[in-house]
């Protein structure tokens, strides 16, 4: 007892109990004297069976009689104590094998006995093998183990705790779970460790994530396990606690996601990025598909040289002007500022790493962007201090390549991101560029093509003399609005004699620079024969012949000649669709010519038809790209054009906006020719 302390000893434990030590008191004449609760259960003779008798003739085999005789009197006589094991005659007749220590005792009055203290041998051989097992287990386990007191301090550690935490055994022991776990979220596993004391429920494979003081660097995973100790009586001993170092598991199953996730990016790139024929269009979808899963700020610069279709001179250590293309962050950030707007064009110094870049062909990784590279990465001064207030931490600079030539660089900075760029990141945006570029590569071939063809069909169309008799005039042409492609469609008028005027609308079926070439052609033949004042289907009769010795080209084309004096209109047509004429009295109509057959089919005559036209009547020609559609009748959307004529008197270059505004679509994949003539 701890006499005042009393009431604070701590309780026992419950380990004799488990044994069953039991005892006896001998008297000098071996006589049993004292006997316990215990000794009745192990040796199954009440104290009034035991009292009084002769130890040794009452549980002692007759074998082992004059041996025990002798160790007892030598513990009398010399005050040796003896620990043995030797079997023993239970009540029942069976032997067991008991384990004894015995020791003299003596009294005031100088008498002297003998305590014996026995259990059995069997059990404490199974609670010694067990004990053993268990230091065994807990110093050579590769898990770490932990046993914690009710208020959660270390009691014991084993050896793989020591090495999973890099802190000591002896560190440990005193100190609080929250003092040694390298985890983000220990208070909440000490809440939780506290619910297992409590209800008993052990908590399992709870999976947690941290970075070790030995391995500060680098991220470790555990799956901790806690389990409530308590002795045979029930008593809460505290709590034990397993941790188990799944650190490879962890990276591989981190790994296996992140290559699932760039997978993932790639496929969605493969259709995100180079939806379009445009340049800019290509380079804000590789941008937009970079954030925020490879970088936080991203920029896409390409060589104004590349952009213009013009070589570049071969590498060197010189500067190079970029075109900005894109700039996207995943969040807001003055690292925008620090580059340069879509759009813009500005030199960048040989020593920049953009420049190093496409220089080189290789892609640029700083993986910890110190003070020393903001200069390198920035196009001046301000931009290297937007950079470093923004946080960019790490960059890298992957070139534009398109068959062979460095069409410019896609450069990604990691302001938020705490990971540094690594060498997947690098094959990532590699694949990201390599994708992109091809796409920009088309388009800005594509575009230097079309240029070249609007160009090229924008002067072979007429510039209209600012008077041609007894007619007013206005005219459209529209390249399709979907792919930007140029088509062969044509408009002209022509002064003929006698103040008369030609009036053409034709549409050579194919686009690109062979189809405005061809149109370029046709057009020059039909001014040719107009001049001869032929009538208009013969007109037709001769482009039609040049047209059969052209290369598989068709072509429908309106030929119409207007004479102001007699206020008639002769028309003959080539497969093209019929004019509309609207005027004041009358509704808007479609005029009824014979279709006829496209230029190039041969031998097949045209008709020519005369309409009569009132002063203030309109005459609209087209072609087909202003009415069809991959969606509604054709006869459908005649009628839409005729709504549209509903008021003739309108201004025609008013006429031909509503027209086009009205009937082009944003999806139409056709040019247009319109020509609108009002007679006067």
């Amino acid at each position: 007892m701890y006499g005042a302390d009393a009431a604070n000893a701590p309780p026992p434990t419950g380990l004799l109990d488990v044994l069953s030590v039991s005892a006896m008191v001998l008297d000098a004449d071996g006589r049993i004297v004292f006997w316990t609760p215990q000794a009745e259960e192990l040796f199954g003779y009440t104290a009034e069976e035991a009292l009084g008798k002769y130890a040794a003739r009452l549980f002692i085999h007759s074998q082992h009689l004059k041996a025990v005789v002798r160790l007892f009197t030598e513990v009398l006589e010399t005050g040796r104590s003896w620990a043995g094991t030797f079997p023993i005659r239970h009540k029942d007749g069976s032997s067991r094998l008991m384990e004894f220590r015995n020791m003299r005792l003596q009294d005031d009055l100088g008498g002297v006995y003998a305590l014996g203290i026995a259990a059995d041998h069997t059990l404490l051989q199974r609670v010694e093998t067990d004990l053993a097992l268990c230091e065994r287990l807990i110093n050579q386990s590769p898990i770490g183990l932990a046993l914690l007191d009710p208020d959660l301090r270390y009691l014991l550690v084993n050896p793989a705790l020591e090495r999973i935490d890099g802190i000591p055994a002896e560190e440990h022991i005193g100190r609080r779970l929250r003092e040694t776990l390298p985890l983000p979220d220990v208070e909440t596993i000490e809440s939780a460790l506290r619910q297992v004391l409590t209800t008993g429920t052990p908590l399992l494979d709870q999976y947690h994530v941290g970075r070790p003081p030995a391995d500060p660097e680098r991220e470790h995973a555990w799956s901790l396990s806690f389990y409530r100790l308590e002795d045979p009586g029930g008593r809460v001993l505290g709590a034990a606690a397993s941790v188990v170092d799944v650190t490879e598991r962890h990276r591989a199953a981190a790994e296996a996601d992140r290559a699932r996730r760039r997978l993932a990016l790639i496929a969605e790139a493969s259709t995100r990025v180079g939806t379009t024929l445009e340049v800019e269009q290509t380079a804000r979808e590789l941008a937009e598909i970079a954030v925020p899963q490879l970088a936080d700020v991203v920029a896409v610069d390409v060589l104004d040289s590349a952009l213009a279709c013009r070589r570049s001179r071969r590498p060197d250590d010189g500067p190079e002007l970029f075109r900005a293309l894109a700039l996207k962050a995943a969040h807001p950030t003055v690292a925008l500022r620090a580059a340069d707007a879509p759009g813009n064009v500005a030199a960048y110094d040989g020593d920049r790493l953009v420049t190093l870049c496409v220089h080189t062909g290789r892609p640029v990784l700083v993986r910890h962007v110190g003070a020393a590279d903001i200069p390198r990465i920035a196009r001046d001064a301000e931009a290297g201090t937007l950079l470093a207030r923004a946080g960019v931490h790490s960059y890298l600079a992957v070139p534009l390549i398109a068959h062979g030539e460095v069409l410019g660089a896609l450069d990604l900075k990691r302001t938020r991101n705490p990971l540094p760029f690594d060498q997947d990141d690098v094959v990532l945006a590699g694949e990201l560029a390599g994708r992109a570029a091809v796409a920009i590569d088309n388009a800005r071939w594509f575009e230097s093509v079309r240029n070249t063809a609007l160009t090229l069909q924008r002067s072979l169309l007429p510039d209209h003399p600012p008077h041609h008799a007894g007619l007013d005039l206005a005219s459209r042409y529209q390249p399709a609005q979907a792919t930007s492609e140029v088509g062969g469609d044509w408009y002209d008028v022509i002064p003929l004699t006698d103040d008369k005027t030609a009036l053409v609308v034709g549409d050579v079926m194919g686009n690109g620079i062979d189809a405005a070439a061809t149109m370029g052609r046709l057009r020059t033949a039909t001014c040719a024969y107009a001049d001869l004042d032929l009538d208009p289907g013969e007109v037709l009769q001769h482009l039609d012949k040049i047209t059969c010795d052209l290369e598989h080209y068709i072509v429908t084309c309106l030929y119409a000649v207007y004479d102001p004096r007699t206020r008639r209109c002769r028309i003959a047509n080539a497969g093209h669709m019929p004019p509309a004429l609207a005027g004041p009295g009358h509704a808007p109509v479609l005029l009824d010519l014979p279709p006829g057959a496209p230029l190039g089919v041969g031998g097949i005559p045209f008709e020519t038809t005369t309409a009569e036209l009132a002063p203030g009547d309109v005459l609209v020609l087209y072609t087909d790209g202003l009415v069809e559609t991959r969606h509604h009748p054709i006869d459908d959307r005649l009628k839409v054009l005729l709504t549209f004529l509903d008021e003739p008197d309108r201004p025609l270059e008013e006429i031909c906006d509503l027209l086009l505004y009205g009937l082009r679509h944003p999806d139409d994949h056709d040019d247009v020719a319109l020509l609108v003539a009002r007679a006067l």
